[in-house]
């Protein structure tokens, strides 16, 4: 469960306590709450999430925003090793989440104002499990501070300032987990940024089915999650995506059979390292040449032989384009390399 006990908000630390101790190849189901759930209240917090507001005081949030659940310790796991996370299935805590053009969104200074947008699940299944579409119901331009910058911050219900949304559209629902990963490297660090830890990589394909691999820096690997998603697109333009609370029931195992150096995600037809940066050119190069070095060591190519392929049969994308440093990715076909 998430509670003030089993939660840290917005640092990253490899001396952060574990909360639980597994075996390789146990099965868990984790409860990942979003940082925006004060967007809109009496949608989005329930006494549970209240604990959490109420159990963890403002001094205590930072550098970052986002609040995560662990960190989770595997038994056996150390320095060297790879960490594989199977992502068996999510479901949503509320049916509600929150999208914010936040002053970090790649327009800011054009609409020179901060505005939030809810969203509701359509037609939800009698199980709890996710529909297939979601659907914008209100917004307001956020007025409760002179920035977004305070982490967790309610805007208490204002049924005058929540404008309908202008037209009936729905947006595909791809539930996944925004921020995933291990214990990284040297001193405390902040939510935000990611790294070849894991940590905030904001890729949406990090659902059910998935499987992501890391490398480990420290005993036990100290894995856990936070910023969960309803839904969000490649480069999470105006700065979040639906922010929304999961329950995510996955299977962490040690991986003899991967090496890695930074995030790698397995889906049913791809593989898709990772690269992050200061700007999109170094983001994308690193994603490239992990995925280069992928085609050799996995599909027994030359390395001139992976860098034609790539050119002809690789896919490169953006990830993110706001959490400070920048995320790309690079998408490589499983009947290619296996």
């Amino acid at each position: 469960m998430a509670t003030p006990d089993t939660c840290y908000w917005g640092y990253l630390d490899r001396e952060q306590p574990a909360v639980l101790d597994v075996e390789p190849g146990t099965t868990i189901t984790i409860e990942a709450v979003t940082h925006h759930s004060g967007d809109a209240p009496d949608l989005l917090m329930d006494e549970g999430v209240t604990k959490i507001w109420d159990g963890i005081p403002e001094s205590e949030r930072s550098p970052g925003v986002h609040i995560m659940t662990g960190p989770i310790n595997v038994r056996g796991a150390k320095p060297g090793d790879t960490l594989r996370v199977e992502l068996l299935s999510m479901k949503p805590r509320m049916p509600y989440g929150s999208n914010c053009a936040a002053n970090w969104g790649l327009f800011h200074q054009e609409f020179g104002k901060e505005r939030i947008t809810i969203y509701e699940l359509v037609d939800m299944p009698s199980d709890g499990s996710f529909p297939t579409s979601a659907r914008p119901m209100f917004g307001y331009d956020f007025k409760t501070l002179e920035l977004y910058d305070i982490p967790g911050i309610v805007t208490p219900p204002d049924p005058a300032a929540r404008e309908p949304f202008g037209r009936q559209v729905t947006v595909p629902v791809r539930p996944h987990l925004g921020l995933m990963g291990v214990a990284p490297e040297g001193e405390r660090r902040s939510s935000i940024p990611p790294g070849v830890f894991g940590g905030n990589v904001d890729n949406w394909r990090f659902g059910p089915g998935a499987t992501v691999h890391y490398p480990v820096f420290a005993e036990g690997a100290g894995f856990y999650v936070g910023d969960p998603h309803f839904a969000q697109g490649d480069g999470e333009m105006c700065g979040t995506a639906i922010e929304a609370s999961l329950d995510v029931t996955l299977r962490l195992s040690l991986a003899d059979d991967v090496s890695t150096t930074s995030p790698l995600l397995k889906t049913d037809t791809h593989w898709y390292t990772h690269g992050f940066g200061d700007d999109l050119d170094e983001a994308m190069k690193m994603a490239a040449d992990q995925v280069l070095r992928l085609m050799v060591d996995r599909g027994g190519f030359t390395m001139d032989e992976a860098y034609s392929l790539a050119s002809v049969a690789v896919d490169l994308g953006v990830t993110q384009v706001v959490d400070g440093t920048v995320g790309c990715h690079a998408g490589v076909a499983l009947d290619l390399i296996g």
